[in-house]
């Protein structure tokens, strides 16, 4: 046990959110990633639970790879080694077998609380919820939140996690999100009320609105309302954070190329000039000039028409130049998965997807030299920079803030032992890539600015 952490490891901020907790029976816990957001709230159920015994049970609800954080997290810290953690996932027989057993903490994904409020047939007698992404609640839409809402008066204290509560659907996210928190008390209880509240239309088509966007003053007025109950860190104000080095590797499309993308893009604004652009096809316009851009796109069949290698031909000159050096690489396409693949294989790179719990040992352990990584699998409590890579390459950037920093915090994080990270964009020169990374910059990849960005494409305006 000499090698485990102790309470006194832990960082002033964080002791300050344990005590947040503590004290606020409702509690938003926005943190950046590497903040430390699990251990920060497992030492709160600690004091709860063993010291002022104010709970018995715990439900944990998050991402299916975050359980196992959960679980190894325990395991690190010595004043938390007691704690009994029973993680249901597998089979139903097996999922309820894990909630049936004797345990302190109970870690469930979200995409079983439909299952466990609906079908389970147990007790929903949980004293705390910690809510471990929180912004996989935003859509009030979605069954997890309509499940989730019938029993959350049953449980007395609420914590919800996450270092993206806006996201990419902007202020509009927080209403589901704060409704999980504090059942609608700060923000209302109807998404209608709040809407007309602190929102007025931005993209309509009749009686049909595409996106919103927030009123004058709105967003104090909203911040205030919740700041009751949230505290919010950023991780470059409480850790000593790596230096972050974003760079552009610029590449550009021959004569031929640019024909094909700019036929691509004039065929895409013909089918659409009898209207505006809206958010649907704003969607299918921005994806085939990304995919043309990455040098493949989809035909009408599913099969896929290779344009150009620039994009792999840069990514080739990146691997090499780091001469031995882990190297995770980001797509976003299938096709342009395959590709990247088919290319490491030509160089005779090691490589692997980050897709499975074994695939993330072995590549923090230093077993191969490149990774695969889609944003989306990137998700929360995705740790992958133990090994030291330092060193991450978009050949694609998702449109989505929040898919996006969650990627880059997989290594610009507490734990990393290089001082200086490097995010690195490969983009291909006078197409959409360059209005992607203003929006991204701007912190705007609501709807409203697809389209903007779209409309500033085939414009002409790159």
């Amino acid at each position: 046990m000499g090698d485990l952490l102790k309470r006194e490891n832990l960082h002033r901020y964080q002791l300050f959110v344990v005590d947040y907790i503590l004290n606020h029976p409702n509690a938003a816990i926005f943190l950046d990633c590497g903040l430390g957001k699990t251990v920060i709230s497992l030492t709160a159920i600690d004091e709860l639970m063993y010291d002022s015994f104010e709970i018995g049970k715990v439900l944990v609800i998050c991402p299916l790879r975050v359980g196992e954080v959960w679980v190894s997290e325990v395991k690190k810290w010595e004043h938390l080694r007691h704690l009994r953690i029973s993680r249901s996932v597998g089979t139903e027989k097996e999922r309820l077998a894990a909630l049936k057993a004797d345990a302190d903490i109970y870690v469930i994904n979200r995409e079983n609380i439909p299952w466990l409020v609906e079908k389970s047939g147990l007790q929903f007698d949980y004293d705390m919820l910690v809510v471990d992404e929180l912004s996989s609640f935003k859509n009030w839409k979605a069954k997890r939140f309509k499940a989730l809402m019938k029993v959350r008066p049953l449980a007395k204290r609420v914590v919800g996690l996450t270092g993206t509560p806006t996201g990419s659907g902007g202020y509009m996210s927080l209403f589901a999100e704060m409704m999980v928190i504090d059942l609608g008390r700060r923000l209302g209880r109807f998404i209608g009320q709040y809407k007309s509240c602190y929102f007025r239309p931005l993209a309509t088509n009749g009686q049909i609105v595409y996106s919103y966007g927030l009123l004058p003053g709105a967003e104090d007025i909203i911040n205030r309302k919740i700041s009751d109950i949230t505290i919010s860190m950023s991780a470059v104000d409480n850790l000593d954070m790596p230096e972050k080095n974003v760079v552009e590797y610029p590449v550009r499309l021959d004569d031929r190329e640019r024909k094909v993308y700019e036929r691509m893009k004039n065929d895409l604004v013909i089918q659409t000039k009898e209207g505006e652009v809206t958010a649907a096809n704003a969607a299918a316009l921005s994806g085939k000039l990304c995919q043309l851009s990455s040098g493949a796109v989809y035909r009408d069949d599913g099969t896929v028409a290779e344009i150009h290698d620039r994009k792999l031909d840069a990514l080739e000159d990146i691997i090499e130049a780091a001469v031995g050096r882990q190297v995770i690489v980001v797509y976003y396409f299938r096709h342009e998965r395959d590709r990247i693949a088919a290319r490491l294989k030509e160089m005779k790179a090691d490589f692997d997807f980050i897709d499975s719990d074994e695939s993330i040992r072995r590549w923090n352990r230093g077993e191969y030299q490149v990774c695969l990584l889609h944003p989306m699998s990137a998700g929360h409590g995705l740790n992958l920079q133990e090994s030291g890579c330092n060193l991450m390459v978009f050949v694609s950037t998702p449109f989505s803030v929040e898919a996006y920093q969650q990627t880059v915090g997989r290594i610009y994080r507490q734990g990393q032992k290089s001082r200086k990270v490097t995010i690195m964009h490969i983009m291909a020169e006078d197409t959409i890539d360059s209005r992607i990374m203003k929006a991204l910059e701007r912190g705007s990849t609501t709807q409203a600015a697809l389209i903007e960005a779209v409309r500033a494409q085939i414009g002409g305006d790159a």
